[in-house]
């Protein structure tokens, strides 16, 4: 019998969690400049993705659990496949690719991962990735690609990075996992309590935090008490979260998927704008996406007031250490997006104070914890919690902070790339920010009976950015720091 390895718990409950109508599917896209060599590529991804074990292993089940499995009749040709998009074979054809891509199943019967090479009508070639949650996580992915891809176009095709040391990242020899449940919850809550009693999770930034943690020493915990009253606390507001506004975002999923990106803006531009308004990048860029949802529905003739969504970002959990491996280490933070405020100044500054808000909170290692819960319960007790969650929330959001220089795939130039990660439940919408060689795209993937035209909202974006740029550069410091001043000095300025 081939030698297996237990499921975790966590990534137990995202091999659970696939739904017809939300499949867990993390889905990337890039764009080449140029046509890419099919065969060299088919190459390099033989040489370095299949050094990490998970991609040439099986989820199995049976009557003591979920277990990896070697694939003893692997081949990479069921994995790397190529299509040709329907004529006139550009953008639009390629993003319903992509959509209908994101609503077809994996097959469980191989390793759950495949990646499709598409040519477009322009001469340049795409790659549509696929590869299920249970396997790993974005962080863990950002680091599998850099794998796969280089800094230069002539690196030989058997180098790149390789990846990291441990089970988790696909070493042979190490079964591992077959304690008991009981044993595995008890270690999962003591060191997501460890973590969270010594570090504050930071959410600024690349809204992927930090991870510091003192798993291996559990006893540095000074304040028990404490530690569980901080977390009851969080418990309960997390069970107490109210409904966000009801809008044409929130509804009952289907299987059919939208998918748009935006052209690339300028990361400079966007980090020039935010020092002077003293907000971070990702506070800018929220704000525009929050701006760019808002415009779209008045311009559906919806009615906002002081209307609000609630987005669920994924936070790092991931300790420097465990950067190369696989599986799942992320929890998850709620924001609420202020849709209903029109002024661009005054919705950057809300967006800001809700972001600042969340630093230090105990939300991501709980919602950590309670995936671990979920993945060790019955699945009925995990389809309550994904529905409660899901009942509260109208998006999914990512901010993915990619390569700051141009990346090579089998020795052809990555231009663009985009990824989101699975909705779950009846979340219709997921929204990715990715930067990438100085650039930033906005991307949205949507349930079709909620947004059938989800380029719609893209292509709103650069413009809600371009909005705080020029009041940046119009009015004097001491103004932009009042949005309400930013009205009336607008208002002085058309008057004459």
């Amino acid at each position: 019998m081939a030698s297996r390895e237990r499921v975790s718990p966590v990534d137990n409950a995202w091999l659970r969690m696939d739904r017809p109508a939300n499949l867990m599917q993390i889905v990337g896209v890039m764009i080449f400049a140029g046509r890419i060599d099919a065969e060299r590529f088919k190459r390099t991804v033989g040489h370095r993705l299949l050094r990490y074990r998970r991609f040439q292993q099986i989820a199995v089940r049976d009557s003591d659990g979920a277990y990896w499995v070697d694939d003893a009749d692997f081949d990479i040709d069921s994995h790397v496949c190529h299509a040709l998009l329907p004529a006139p074979g550009g953008q639009h054809e390629l993003q319903k690719f992509v959509g209908d891509a994101t609503s077809t199943p994996l097959n469980a019967a191989r390793p759950r991962w495949q990646f499709t090479l598409v040519e477009m009508a322009d001469g340049n070639s795409a790659l549509v990735v696929r590869i299920h949650h249970a396997i790993a996580d974005g962080i863990a992915l950002i680091g599998v690609m850099n794998s796969l891809t280089d800094e230069h176009f002539d690196t030989p095709e058997d180098d790149g990075a390789p990846p990291g040391s441990g089970a988790s990242s696909g070493r042979p020899g190490n079964a591992g996992g077959d304690s008991d449940h009981r044993g595995a919850l008890s270690h999962l809550i003591i060191e997501a309590l460890a973590d969270g009693a010594q570090t504050a999770i930071s959410v600024g930034g690349n809204l992927w935090g930090h991870y510091l943690g003192l798993r291996q020493n559990p006893a540095a915990i000074a304040d028990y008490a404490r530690v569980a009253r901080t977390v009851a606390r969080e418990l309960g507001k997390l069970a107490r979260l109210p409904a966000d506004s009801v809008t044409r975002f929130k509804g009952k999923a289907g299987t059919v998927k939208r998918v748009a990106w935006s052209p690339p803006i300028s990361l400079a531009e966007i980090k020039a704008c935010g020092r002077l308004l003293d907000c971070s990048v990702n506070d800018t860029l929220l704000s525009a996406v929050a701006g760019a949802l808002r415009g779209y529905l008045l311009a559906k003739g919806d009615r906002l007031n002081a209307a609000e969504i609630r987005v669920m970002v994924p936070v790092n959990l991931r300790a420097a250490s465990e950067r190369d491996e696989l599986g799942n280490r992320f929890g998850l933070v709620a924001l609420e997006l202020p849709i209903g405020i029109a002024n661009p100044l005054a919705r950057l500054y809300a967006t800001r104070a809700r972001m600042a808000a969340l630093k230090g909170s105990y939300q991501a290692m709980l919602t950590f914890v309670l995936l671990g819960v979920a993945g060790m319960a019955p699945a009925s007790v995990e389809e309550q919690l994904l529905l409660q969650l899901a009942d509260k929330t109208t998006a999914v959001m990512t901010n993915v902070p990619g390569s700051q220089q141009p990346r090579y795939f089998a020795g052809s130039r990555i231009d663009q790339q985009m990824v989101w990660v699975p909705q779950s439940g009846d979340i219709g919408m997921g929204v990715s920010i990715l930067s990438y060689n100085g650039r930033v795209q906005f991307g949205l993937i949507t349930d079709k009976s909620m947004v059938d035209d989800p380029q719609n909202i893209v292509d709103r974006f650069a413009g809600e950015f371009e909005k705080l740029l020029w009041l940046t550069l119009l009015l004097p410091a001491d103004v932009l720091a009042d949005p309400t001043a930013v009205e009336d000095h607008l208002a002085a300025l058309a008057a004459g």
